[in-house]
């Protein structure tokens, strides 16, 4: 009985997957107002019902397209972190092109959401809060991995910098106004951004931006105890997926019991980052975890 469980439950996240990819696709051609779920069922090859089941509504489908598009992003980019045979700086452009290119075929998903009425869904603000942490620490790592401690006073500024080059360049390249191919405009970035980095320790002005004053001005109004709480219900996500999959029962009650370590040093007033470290590196350690284990790790 508990293996025919185990099999029905393996069968919904598959059938998960494929209405997540689907909608995708249809969201990305025919918009969010356009799009219905009878469109998307039918391409499916389900009835309406069977997605209501796993997705109460319109909003709640695009949310969770948002979230996988976003989760393949940080994954791979990630990814890029164990490229062989290449210098630091190699590492960023090839990391600047990767997100170039991978924003601009998923631009609808990528950009902000101003004129949808998704915007408002309590579902999709928690989850496109948590977008902008990821992104936010994502962007601190390519730098401070490309130049070391050495820019720690400037890394927000060099950040700062960085996304408005970013966004302003990938707005022009999706309206077709520039036509400059991917790895092309990633290198004129990467090396206009080494231009900043070499000035600033050169001149050594005073930095205009800090971790506070940043996160206040992209991610407001994600406090402390917001965060926390996207924290706790992801790990309390990630608890639902282990026992969803097919592993002894000794192997299961090992992932649950790091999830329940973690959600307890994350309450602490003053959580210890080796502990963090050591509980999320091992969630990562497994290959169904790994991807959502990597952006718990951005977000703490």
């Amino acid at each position: 009985m508990a293996k025919y469980k185990g099999e029905v439950e393996v069968m919904e996240v598959i059938k998960r997957q494929q209405i997540i990819q689907t909608a995708m696709d249809i969201f990305k051609e025919k918009g969010y107002v356009a799009a219905s779920m009878k469109e998307i069922a039918e391409a499916c090859g389900m009835a309406k019902g069977s997605i209501y089941k796993l997705f109460p509504s319109k909003e709640e489908l695009f949310t969770a397209v948002f979230v996988a598009c976003h989760q393949t992003m940080f994954s791979l980019a990630r990814d890029l972190d164990d490229v062989q045979h290449a210098s630091p700086q190699d590492r960023l452009r090839l990391k600047i092109e990767f997100q170039l290119r991978y924003m601009l075929e998923n631009y609808y998903f990528t950009s902000e959401f101003k004129e949808l009425p998704v915007k408002d869904n309590e579902h999709f603000i928690a989850a496109w809060k948590k977008k902008r942490v990821t992104l936010l620490q994502l962007h601190h790592d390519f730098f401070y991995e490309a130049y070391g401690a050495t820019i720690e006073p400037y890394i927000w500024d060099i950040v700062v910098i960085f996304r408005g080059m970013l966004r302003e360049y990938l707005s022009y390249a999706n309206q077709k106004v520039i036509s400059l191919p991917t790895d092309e405009l990633a290198r004129f970035i990467e090396e206009r951004m080494d231009a900043v980095v070499q000035d600033m320790m050169d001149r050594q002005p005073v930095p205009v931006m800090n971790q506070n004053n940043v996160r206040i001005n992209e991610l407001n109004p994600v406090d402390a105890r917001t965060r926390l709480e996207i924290l706790q219900n992801d790990l309390d996500s990630l608890k639902k997926q282990i026992m969803m999959l097919p592993m002894s029962e000794h192997q299961q009650k090992e992932l649950l019991d790091v999830v329940l370590l973690l959600q307890q040093e994350l309450r602490r007033e003053e959580p210890n980052p080796t502990l963090l470290r050591v509980y999320t590196s091992y969630l990562e350690h497994n290959p169904v975890l790994g991807q959502q284990a990597k952006q718990l790790r951005l977000m703490i």
